[in-house]
Formats: C-alpha cells, sequence, structure tokens
C-alpha cells in the first residue's frame, strides 16, 4: 500500500480533513438519500474509503452541476473530486485515467423527425445540454450547425427541453432512459454519441496528492471495489474501465 506521507496529507486534507467534491448532477455516481438526505452513491463509497487511506476524516461538498464543481475548484473548496475527463477541465485539474465508462445519448419528442444521432446537427436545430457537463463541453467542440442551450443541471435538461420547445436533449443515457419512463411521448435516439470517461481529480500543483489519488484508484479498480460499488448502489450502465498500466499502487 502507498505511504502516507506528511506530503500527501498536505496535499489532500489541508485543513485536517478530506473535502470531496459531491456532484449530484449525474445521478450514476451521487445521490441524496431519500430519507437523510445525505449523499449516497459510487463516488461517496470511493471518498470515505480514500479518506479511510489517509487516516483522516470525509467532508461532502455537494453541487448540482459538473460545472459547479469546477467553479468551486477556483473557490478552493475541495481537495479531490470525481468528473468526467474532458481538456477544458484538465487545465485547472489534474485528471486520474478513468474508473468508470459512462454513455451520452440524445433524447426527442416521440413526433421528432429527427431518428439518428447523425440528423442532430443541422442548423435550426436546438440542443439542450446540462451547462459545464462532459457533454456540454463536447458538444461545444463538436456541434457546427445546430445551436446548444444551456439547462441549469443535467437532470433539468428535459423539463427545459419539453417547456421551451427545443429539440434534442443530451445527457447521461440512463438519465435521459429514467424521462422517458417519467414523460410521456418521449423516445431515445439509437447509440451513443459520445462516451463519457468518469475520473477523480486533485487541484492542480498538488503532485504527492496526485500520484497518491492514482495509486489508490488502481488499486480500487484491481480490487473489485468499484466493481462492487456500483452492484451495491443499482448503478446500471456504469462500466468499470480497464485497468491502465503503470500507476499500480
Amino acid at each position: 500500500m502507498t505511504t502516507v506521507t506528511p506530503e500527501v496529507l498536505a496535499d489532500l486534507a489541508p485543513n485536517g480533513c478530506l473535502r470531496a467534491a459531491i456532484n449530484y448532477g449525474n445521478p450514476i455516481l451521487a445521490k441524496r438519500d431519500p430519507v437523510t438526505q445525505a449523499p449516497t452513491g459510487v463516488s461517496v463509497d470511493m471518498a470515505r474509503q480514500l479518506a479511510s487511506r489517509l487516516g483522516a476524516p470525509v467532508d461532502f461538498v455537494t453541487y448540482d452541476a459538473a460545472g459547479k464543481v469546477v467553479e468551486g475548484l477556483q473557490r478552493n473548496e475541495w481537495d479531490v473530486a470525481f468528473v468526467a475527463r474532458d481538456p477544458v477541465r484538465g487545465k485547472g485539474i489534474e485528471q486520474t485515467f478513468p474508473y468508470v465508462i459512462i454513455e451520452g445519448a440524445y433524447l426527442v419528442r416521440e413526433d421528432s423527425p429527427i431518428r439518428s444521432n447523425e440528423e442532430v446537427d443541422q442548423t435550426g436545430r436546438i440542443v439542450v445540454v446540462g451547462k459545464g457537463s462532459a457533454y456540454d463541453l463536447f458538444l461545444t467542440r463538436e456541434i457546427t450547425s445546430a445551436t446548444i442551450v444551456r439547462s441549469p443541471t443535467s437532470p433539468s435538461v428535459v423539463n427545459m427541453m419539453l417547456a421551451e420547445g427545443h429539440d434534442v436533449a443530451a445527457g447521461v443515457k440512463q438519465q435521459l432512459q429514467a424521462d422517458v419512463r417519467r414523460v410521456p411521448g418521449l423516445r431515445m435516439l439509437d447509440g451513443r454519441f459520445m462516451v463519457i470517461e468518469q475520473a477523480m481529480g486533485t487541484p492542480k500543483g498538488r503532485e504527492a496528492g496526485a500520484d497518491f489519488v492514482k495509486k489508490f484508484l488502481y488499486s480500487m479498480i484491481e480490487s473489485g471495489f468499484i466493481a462492487s460499488a456500483i452492484e451495491a448502489h443499482g448503478a446500471g450502465g456504469a462500466l468499470v474501465a480497464s485497468l491502465p498500466s503503470g500507476h499500480g499502487a
């Protein structure tokens, strides 16, 4: 097991506890307990396990959107986060290799003329996406003809699409499937438009902490901890990423 040095503690628990950013905007990995309102989910279990390795308490810093997690970094609100890999986020966050793979998909109204993913990016069409989400960052780079509008959070994408009469909702496949069950008259487009690589992240410049987190994450995949957490929380659609080389604990 990797040694917890004073440098590691200074990077990951500078205030005496591990401040873990938890994003409720990705309900596959984190949500509120319906009874206690406390955070629960795969990323919550991982944060607790990391804090245990450090011998420090954990303080959950919760957000309702991935973009707000990134904003929280500017205010020095957290020491470790669970966010999708993206080059824009990589400017301020030292990102690990992925530990979970999640699909991004499109949703439309049942009577929409759009029948495939390839038909989405056309002039005059409006795509709704959660502000600052991995889908927002990806589509901002990839969409050339359609217009992107942004809802405050990923779970509110479909409601905004319906309320404002837009054409397409983009987001976590499982979240959109739940919306199809929740709201009559909607359908998913077949396939996926992207694959999200969910990773852990630490603020740039904390090298000892970043190295410790990478080795910790490797052990979480190798031991089967993440697979067990996915099963325990019923996180359907989340697939454990393959182990990378060179990061063993």
